[in-house]
């Protein structure tokens, strides 16, 4: 049975390939007609001086063939698809006749043949270039611009398939997405020409959208121009338009903002196009999704400078929690910079591996990277880290940080992010460490839950240091990053993965959003710029309500019918985030988005009182006692129904 199959299959693709024209040759013939047509008018009606014999006619024509198709047969002229060809083929095209041209003056005069005038041989020569360029150009635009829908289209098409055999929807695959591409300008048109000339791309682009006048109603390869207002629905669905591609990386954010709610709602599906970051469009895999950071519809922000890359240049840095969602980040910057060597501690085996082959692929054997296995509340093992290594620069970004759980695992909190933050600082002053850089949270500020108290003790810990020690202290205080791990937006992704519903805790929360470089960039910049005692606050830009990035999420999945439900603040939770504990109290500096909190630091004596406190506390392994102790040490620490209360 598999045998009659494969049989009728290979029977089936021979007749394919006996029914299917031989472009090749039929180029071959259609050329050779413009040569009859040009050498009747050259050669044959020419009423010159020079008129030419029978005889005279038959050698010309059989010396100037000779050349022409020779120097393109040779050159691979016929053996190019035009269909597909570019400027490449046209150049190609022109080389092989300017050789043909050169060979026939050559042989004109060294043969024994009635001659011609210069002029006139060249004049055969080059209207046959011509008649040939223009027989491809219009073999290429019937190709692309044929069509079943438009009046013009289907002459294009019925032209087409007279002079080639071919037919529009079959040999183009009508299974193709069709796509509106906004932009026309460099982006946009390099796109456009990816997907034309690729016959295995799975996109085929109908229109552009922009916005200025002076491209509006004209063709670029064959495709129509449109503005804002002429891209009506009607029209686009005329068009069989599926898709809608951004491909204007400058739009300004508000813009993009209003034309993906206009197309989304509409049900298009919409992705972007990165130039140059992706080469080629052969496919879906080139284009992507909107991605999260895109949610908040501003353009992230690079904030690196020479000032930076320099301070980092030929020094060994630490990272602690090297192998989280910030400390891997910030291990990439950090590798760019072009440090003497760089150490990732992390007590989480996985992720320190996942960055190590990432940046060994990357950097290769120029970058020292090494890993330690290690928990910074393992004060032995972080010793002999320190010891190894003399690290000049420490970054700690290892941290308990999920709120709801550590209202639960208080004595734990306390343990990884108060006495790891002053196992670091002491080491640092053991072994002569330059700088010591914490890095912070927002819900620091005002904190109403363990996680935020603990971060808020650790920065009067690295603040009390730096009035006492030898190494330049200071922390950097942000708010939530976006796809950060134990964010929201990877919550809302399996939600909506799952079907939902999305659970958003509070209609009214609102939070503060930077995205993974962003704040790796910050942070690294903060502790290039720090004198000592620093409590750096980054600007976050504004706030999101939890409620709209939810909503965004869902439009962007194109997964219809998911619902959001409320279910309520979590343990800890409050329904804002404050960056600043006095807001009256900020000093400015070089960067606009870096700003420094002006607060009296604890003195070596309360410091160490507050740390006996938690210790004590600690020891009784009970969670309830060590949170009433971190409320005695922190005193701005409040319940959640303190503060929620205020704004309600």
């Amino acid at each position: 049975m598999s045998n009659n199959t494969n049989e009728r299959n290979i029977n089936i693709k021979r007749k394919k390939k006996e029914d299917t024209p031989n472009i090749r040759w039929m180029l071959v013939v259609y050329d050779l007609i413009v040569y009859v047509i040009v050498a009747i008018i050259l050669l044959v009606l020419y009423g010159g001086m020079d008129k030419l014999s029978l005889d005279g006619v038959l050698q010309q024509v059989g010396l100037s063939v000779l050349c022409i198709f020779t120097a393109r047969f040779l050159g691979k002229v016929y053996k190019q698809v035009w269909r597909y060809g570019g400027i490449q083929g046209y150049i190609r095209l022109l080389c092989t006749d300017a050789i043909a041209f050169v060979v026939y003056l050559c042989l004109e005069l060294l043969l024994p043949v009635p001659k011609i005038t210069f002029a006139r041989l060249l004049s055969l020569v080059s209207l046959n270039l011509l008649g040939a360029l223009a027989l491809r150009m219009m073999y290429r635009y019937a190709y692309k611009c044929g069509n079943h829908e438009t009046t013009r289209g289907k002459l294009l098409s019925v032209l087409l398939h007279m002079f080639s055999g071919i037919e529009v929807g079959n040999e183009k695959e009508v299974q193709k997405i069709k796509v509106a591409i906004i932009g026309a300008g460099r982006v946009g048109v390099s796109l456009a020409e990816e997907l034309l000339n690729n016959a295995e791309a799975a996109y085929i682009p109908r229109c552009f959208i922009d916005t200025k006048k002076e491209k509006v109603g004209r063709d670029i390869h064959g495709i129509p121009v449109w503005s804002e207002n002429e891209a009506t629905f009607k029209r686009l669905a005329e068009f069989e338009v599926q898709e809608i591609i951004f491909a204007i990386p400058s739009m300004d954010a508000k813009k993009k903002k209003k034309l993906y709610d206009y197309y989304k709602n509409a049900g298009y599906k919409l992705k972007v196009y990165d130039y140059p970051t992706v080469y080629s469009a052969g496919g879906k895999r080139h284009l992507r999704e909107f991605d999260i950071e895109e949610l908040l519809f501003r353009k992230p922000r690079t904030v690196s400078d020479e000032r930076t890359n320099a301070y980092y240049k030929d020094k060994v840095v630490l990272i602690t929690g090297g192998g989280g969602s910030i400390g891997s980040e910030l291990c990439r910057q950090l590798a760019k910079m072009q440090p003497k060597k760089i150490i990732i501690l992390d007590i989480y085996e996985n992720g320190a591996y996942d960055v190590q082959q990432e940046l060994k692929i990357a950097y290769g054997a120029s970058l020292d990277l090494q890993i330690e296995i290690c928990s910074i509340t393992h004060r032995s093992a972080l010793e002999r880290v320190f010891e190894k290594y003399h690290p000049q620069i420490i970054i700690n970004a290892a941290a308990h940080k999920h709120v709801p759980l550590m209202e639960h695992n208080c004595v734990e909190a306390i343990y990884n992010n108060v006495f790891g933050t002053q196992n670091l600082v002491e080491l640092c002053e053991e072994y002569g460490a330059e700088r010591f850089m914490m890095v912070s949270t927002d819900k620091a500020v005002n904190p109403t839950n363990v996680m935020g108290a603990t971060k808020r003790m650790c920065e009067m810990i690295v603040q009390s240091a730096s009035t006492h020690g030898n190494v330049k202290y200071s922390a950097t205080r942000f708010g939530n990053v976006l796809g950060s791990a134990g964010s929201v937006i990877p919550l809302f992704k399996r939600q909506i993965a799952n079907g939902g519903p999305v659970t958003v805790t509070d209609k009214r929360i609102i939070r503060y959003f930077m995205t993974i470089p962003e704040a790796s960039q910050l942070v690294l910049q903060s502790g290039a710029i720090a004198n000592n005692g620093e409590l750096f606050v980054l600007d976050m830009g504004q706030p999101v309500k939890i409620m709209d990035l939810a909503e965004n999420m869902i439009r962007l999945s194109g997964v219809q019918g998911i619902e959001i439900v409320e279910t309520g603040l979590r343990p800890g939770e409050k329904l804002y985030e404050e960056l600043l504990v006095k807001t009256e109290e900020l000093d400015k500096t070089d960067n606009s988005m870096i700003f420094i909190e002006r607060d009296t630091a604890l003195n070596k004596e309360e410091i160490y009182k507050k740390i006996e406190i938690l210790k004590e506390a600690c020891d009784t392994g009970d969670d309830l006692i060590a949170k009433e102790a971190l409320r005695r040490v922190v005193p701005t620490f409040k319940t959640p129904e303190e503060v929620n209360k205020e704004i309600a």
